[in-house]
């Protein structure tokens, strides 16, 4: 089986719709693949919709916390990204959270275009909105414009210190919710966790091992260790560090469409770690796909 657990759409900051994902990841052959936006299912339905047979979705979201020692000031805290599988949507307490952290989007995201400005730089509000689309409005949207206007060559130069980085010149923080709470939240909705790209040193500063751990006495269930943005001696570590804590091992693309180089299939999920997470799982559960809609 191909199994790939980290996939975005227009919902958040993936350039292909929903259904052009799942049809995508039928052509890459894949068996699986998991849409996790960033703090919404809203995408979930076209995916299901359009869901080619003999492939399978698994549902979830890429939930944005930000992990802070105890007694430290929250604003030094450090970004991280919480993978979520197979969690009951309506469940009215993670509900409640991920629209805090969605709704807060919009004046963040307008508050850099206003940063962005006062540097001089000419993205307006209008062009990060018309990028972003129907989508959960982020930072990659207001990359896509520094890219559109010229200001940097590609996304990933815009996630630097200059710009966008974490604490970089026109990074303005967002509600984001403790991991520790995250996993609480998931876990009564019936899903499963899995810290995303947990030492992509490129996106800012990562957690130290003793956050994971914390992490994992709290629940969490595994790591992503097969990432674009870890290299072999990383992926090594991690392997190790979630051997000593009991957790379970994921690989994925983390696909953006156009919006990033990675592929579909690039990093996959081994086959037994996939069916440890649906033992787990009890808010919701794989579909497989039916034939789905042949739209474009």
């Amino acid at each position: 089986m191909r199994i790939d657990l980290h996939c975005h759409s227009t919902a958040s900051d993936g350039t292909d719709t929903p259904a052009e994902l799942v049809r995508a990841a039928a052509a890459a052959g894949l068996d699986v693949v998991a849409v996790t936006d960033h703090d919404t299912t809203r995408g979930h339905a076209e995916a299901l919709a359009a869901l080619p047979e003999g492939l399978a979705l698994v549902t979830g979201a890429e939930l944005s916390c930000r992990w802070t020692e105890p007694g430290a000031d929250p604003a030094g805290g450090i970004s991280t990204h919480m993978l979520a599988y197979l969690f009951d949507p309506e469940e009215p307490a993670l509900l409640a959270e991920r629209e805090l952290v969605r709704d807060d989007r919009v004046p963040r995201a307008r508050a850099m275009v206003e940063r962005l400005r006062e540097l001089g730089v000419g993205v307006t509000w209008e062009q990060v909105a018309r990028i972003a689309g129907d989508g959960s409005v982020g930072r990659p949207h207001v990359a896509t414009a520094l890219v559109e206007l010229g200001v940097v060559a590609s996304v990933d130069e815009a996630f630097t210190g200059d710009w966008l980085a974490d604490r970089g010149r026109v990074w303005v923080p967002k509600h984001e919710t403790d991991p520790l709470e995250a996993i609480r939240l998931v876990k009564a909705a019936g899903g499963v966790t899995v810290l995303a790209h947990p030492a992509a040193a490129k996106r800012g500063r990562t957690l130290p091992e003793s956050a994971i751990a914390a992490m994992a006495e709290a629940g969490l269930d595994g790591i992503e260790v097969d990432h674009m943005d870890h290299d072999r001696a990383t992926r090594a570590r991690l392997r190790g560090l979630a051997a000593e804590l009991g957790l379970l091992t994921t690989g994925s693309s983390d696909y953006h469409g156009t919006r990033k180089t990675c592929v579909l299939g690039e990093n996959l999920t081994d086959p037994e770690v996939y069916g440890e997470i649906i033992r787990r799982a009890w808010g919701a559960f794989p579909v497989p796909g039916a034939g789905g809609s042949s739209a474009a």
